[in-house]
Parts: C-alpha cells; sequence; structure tokens
C-alpha cells in the first residue's frame, strides 16, 4: 500500500491505493483517508457515474471528526487506474472492488454515503447476507431509475472534451451541473479542480475514463430494484439530490 500526502488542497487527509481485481483485471484502486486509520468504525463516501471522491471534501472534512472517513475513486475516475477492458466499467467490477476495499480497511462496522452510481453500489451491498454496511446514505438514487434519466446520463457523458483552461473548463461545468444547485464562486472553482486532469499538452480533460461512455448499454426500459431494496435490513436515509 503505498500513501501519499495531499498537497493540492489544504485538508487533512492521506491518499492511499488498495490492489483490487474486479472486471478481471488487476488495478489500483485510491482514495482519500481521513481521521484516524486504526479507527473501527468507517464512513465510506462513493461518488457518481463521472465523478470522484473530491466531491465528499466538505462532508468528509466534518464526519472526520468523529471517526475515519474513506472517499475511494471509482475505477476510471481520478486518481484509480483505467481498465484495459471497458467492459469492465460494470456494477459488479464496482462492488467487487468496494468489497475488496472494505476487507483492507479492516472496518467491522460501515457506514455508506452513496451518491447516485456509489448508491447503487451502496444498495447492492448492503442487500447481501453478512454486509458490514450498518446504516446507508442514498443520494440523489433510488430502487426505481427510470430510462429516460439513463438515456439522458448517457447523452451527457463526454470524457474527450478538451479545454485550453481552467476558466474554460468551469464554464462548462458550470451549464452542465447546474442542478447542482446556487453553489459559490469557491465551491464552483473546487469542483472544477476536481473534475479535469491536465495532460502531457497541458491541456486540461474530464478526469475519468472516456471508455466508461462506450462501456454503457443503451436502457429502452426501466430499471426496477424494488427486489433488492426489501432485501436491506438496516437503517436507510434517502435524500432526494
Amino acid at each position: 500500500m503505498l500513501a501519499i500526502k495531499s498537497h493540492a488542497i489544504a485538508m487533512n487527509y492521506d491518499w492511499r491505493f488498495v490492489l483490487t481485481a474486479g472486471g478481471g483485471e488487476f488495478h489500483r484502486t485510491a482514495y482519500r483517508s481521513w481521521g484516524r486509520a486504526d479507527d473501527d468504525h468507517c464512513t465510506i463516501c462513493v461518488h457518481g457515474l463521472s465523478r470522484n471522491s473530491g466531491d465528499f471534501d466538505a462532508l468528509a472534512m466534518q464526519l472526520a471528526r468523529y471517526g475515519r472517513v474513506i472517499c475511494p475513486d471509482v475505477v476510471g475516475r481520478g486518481r484509480s487506474d483505467r481498465l484495459g477492458n471497458a467492459s469492465g466499467y460494470a456494477y459488479p467490477t464496482y462492488v467487487q472492488d468496494m468489497a475488496a476495499l472494505i476487507a483492507h480497511l479492516g472496518c467491522s462496522k460501515v457506514d455508506w454515503v452513496g451518491t447516485s452510481m456509489g448508491g447503487l453500489v451502496g444498495l447492492q451491498l448492503a442487500a447481501m447476507p453478512g454486509s458490514p454496511i450498518h446504516r446507508l446514505v442514498l443520494n440523489d438514487i433510488g430502487p426505481f431509475i427510470p430510462a429516460s434519466a439513463l438515456t439522458r446520463i448517457r447523452s451527457t457523458l463526454n470524457g474527450r472534451l478538451i479545454f485550453t483552461t481552467l476558466a474554460d473548463a468551469e464554464t462548462y461545468l458550470r451549464s452542465r451541473y447546474a442542478a447542482f444547485g446556487n453553489l459559490t464562486d469557491a465551491q464552483w472553482r473546487k469542483l472544477t479542480h476536481d473534475s479535469v486532469v491536465r495532460d502531457n499538452e497541458h491541456l486540461f480533460r474530464l478526469n475519468f475514463d472516456p471508455a466508461i461512455a462506450d462501456a454503457l448499454p443503451e436502457v429502452k426500459e426501466d430499471v426496477d430494484l424494488w427486489t433488492l431494496w426489501q432485501q436491506v435490513r438496516i437503517p436507510v436515509l434517502v435524500l432526494r439530490g
């Protein structure tokens, strides 16, 4: 395991990495570790489809006052590795990777906070017999997903966009994520900082593998997960994101 102290933002977390093997190939899963590393109780915060762990910095900074907080970059996003086979960008991979992360952390008790995709991963883990997840927070997701919503998300997932400056990237992100609400200028700058990465040509690209969009199937029917929901036997908080 490799730990790198973050200097990008003046916040009290470490970058750490764990080797996982979801999707049929070994890869490094990166995560931000907040609070005491020996705490047996963990809160794990997992982001949406094209987002990354930076989305939880403000929340993690508060929760770390009470215990250990772990914010991973799901494979293909942020600092985690990209897959050689894009077909691995699917929920079985994400669930397997997150189960391996929980085992790696050694936490016997886990609270899960998931936004959109991260919520669905948490829902699947929480529904399993013997799950270490004791409390579940679902943000902007539920057990019923209209096909129209999935089609809209798929149409906006363009990881091949290139920006000459951070200002250009911020303009794009303000438009794309307008539904996030009335953010301050500082919050938009923070979101932009987390959303892009500079390439070898000093241009800015969105901080996820463009192949994630290629791996998304065309959805023509609603997704009904009520059967899975009924298997969850822990306290659940659902937030309308």
